[in-house]
């Protein structure tokens, strides 16, 4: 069965990968790459226990789980197969026949996967969703934000490019093109004005642009969409030249300001942080970008502080953390800290949106006695949204900051290639990019670690700013 995206139409670049497929006492199974080191056993799931769950990319398709690391070595993705009659829709087209074989006839051990097409596609899909979720947007790191509306926009694309991976279940929540061409139609204008202004760019640009909007104008057709915004984008395809460049050079755009976000920092409702009374200690709180949604709070490391004063008999802990440029300027309480001291119980502060911070403040008793034996001594503080955190940091979290540092240089690796003039030529930032493989247009912007439209527009708009 082939999809109506059309990516394992393009001839499969036999490139063998050793993988191996194992099996769970549950029916399951899994397909990792034969070289990773301590691959996971049958009871793997997309929370990989070899990593954080912030190194991964993962898609939700038809009958299993894909995942690829975002960082480290090139290797085919790691699938959790649960239902090997559905994934036979698109094993073969994204592994290759004897991977789609060894499933069928639960052949376990070693194989060899091709390198193809859909894998290509595939793994770009998975990454644009790591980004809108991951992302470490960081103004104190200098790393800029993602118009989330042309990220949307291309995952549109992408995702009706990957159709195959995906069938009627209903549990597949990946895929969504026509969600996500309702939710970021607003960046169809200024991309249609960008492609038509790519007589003043390299021609990957135009074709890069090209190929999105395509998509995108299919993938609404197909699921019966329309509006202004959708019109337009069909009359502009539709008077392109027969070689697929726009209908008439347009005037240059200052992607700065095209894409420009006038979200800046809000002013909302919330108290004042308290001061007063004698300092008596301060320190950096944890960061741990799985307890709250993307989008929330800036992902440096030091984004969270806390002061801890004395004011007579009192203790009070003040707690500031750097808002995300994009966090919701609300007038209630949305995020809380979560305050331990000395090892002991856990108490919540309630933080309150107030300009580029959140901020709060609550007494404390810090007069415990600090441990004796093993434990924790000390002031334990990090940030949360009741009913989004999964728990707290758990003991690997030395391991989880470095990992958090390899992917703030990953982001900064893509924004610098981004900046290029030319972006599309030495892209191999990301796993599984088979030299010269560009599975959906056959050019080099398909490329896995090619950067996104987003990116190149953030590339754009952080030099407006003042980042």
């Amino acid at each position: 069965m082939r999809g109506t995206g059309g990516a394992a139409d393009t001839p499969d670049r036999a490139v063998p990968v050793p993988v191996r497929v194992s099996a769970g006492d549950d029916g399951t199974v899994l397909i990792t790459p034969a070289a990773a080191a301590d691959p996971p056993g049958p009871d793997f799931t997309y929370a990989d226990p070899r990593g954080p769950d912030f190194t991964h990319a993962v898609l939700d398709v038809a009958g299993a789980v894909l995942a690829w690391p975002v960082l480290g070595g090139p290797v085919p993705p790691t699938a959790y197969v649960h239902d090997a009659g559905r994934a036979q829709q698109w094993l073969w087209a994204l592994y290759g026949e004897r991977v789609a074989l060894a499933v069928h006839e639960r052949a376990l051990g070693r194989t060899a996967a091709d390198r193809t097409a859909l894998a290509d596609v595939a793994a770009r899909l998975g990454l644009g969703h790591w980004a809108a979720r991951w992302w470490p947007a960081s103004y104190t790191d200098g790393i800029p934000a993602l118009e989330p509306d042309v990220l949307g926009v291309e995952l549109a694309a992408l995702t009706h490019r990957c159709q195959q991976l995906f069938d009627d279940g209903g549990d597949q929540p990946d895929d969504r093109a026509a969600e996500l061409i309702e939710d970021h139609r607003a960046a169809l204008a200024p991309l249609i004005q960008w492609w038509h202004a790519t007589a003043h760019h390299p021609a990957h640009t135009a074709r890069h642009l090209e190929t999105v909007l395509t998509l995108v104008d299919a993938a609404a057709d197909g699921a019966g969409l329309d509006g202004p915004a959708l019109r337009h984008l069909r009359t502009a395809l539709g008077e392109r030249h027969p070689a697929g460049a726009p209908a008439g050079p347009g005037a240059p755009v200052d992607l700065g300001a095209l894409f420009a976000r006038h979200d800046g920092y809000a002013l909302a409702a919330g108290a004042p942080t308290a001061t007063g009374g004698r300092v008596i200690a301060r320190g950096a709180g944890a960061n741990d970008w799985r307890r709250y949604p993307h989008g929330y709070v800036d992902a440096a490391e030091d984004a969270v502080s806390w002061t801890a004063r004395a004011l007579g008999a009192r203790r009070r802990i003040e707690v500031e953390v750097v808002a995300h440029r994009a966090a919701p300027a609300a007038t209630g309480t949305l995020l809380v800290a979560d305050v331990r001291v000395h090892g002991g119980h856990r108490g919540r502060v309630p933080l309150a949106r107030r300009d580029d911070l959140w901020a709060g403040h609550a007494d404390v008793d810090l007069d415990a006695e600090p441990p004796t034996g093993p434990g924790p001594a000390g002031v334990e503080v990090g940030v949360l949204l009741p009913g989004f955190d999964p728990g707290a940091a758990s003991a690997h979290a030395a391991d989880d900051r470095a990992a958090r540092d390899a992917v703030r240089a990953l982001a900064r690796q893509r924004l610098a290639t981004a900046a290029q003039p030319f972006p599309y030529g030495e892209a191999q930032s990301f796993p599984y990019d088979a030299a010269q493989s560009f599975p959906y247009g056959e050019a080099p912007h398909t490329a896995v670690s090619t950067p996104f439209l987003a990116e190149t527009a953030a590339t754009a708009t952080a030099a407006d700013e003042d980042y």
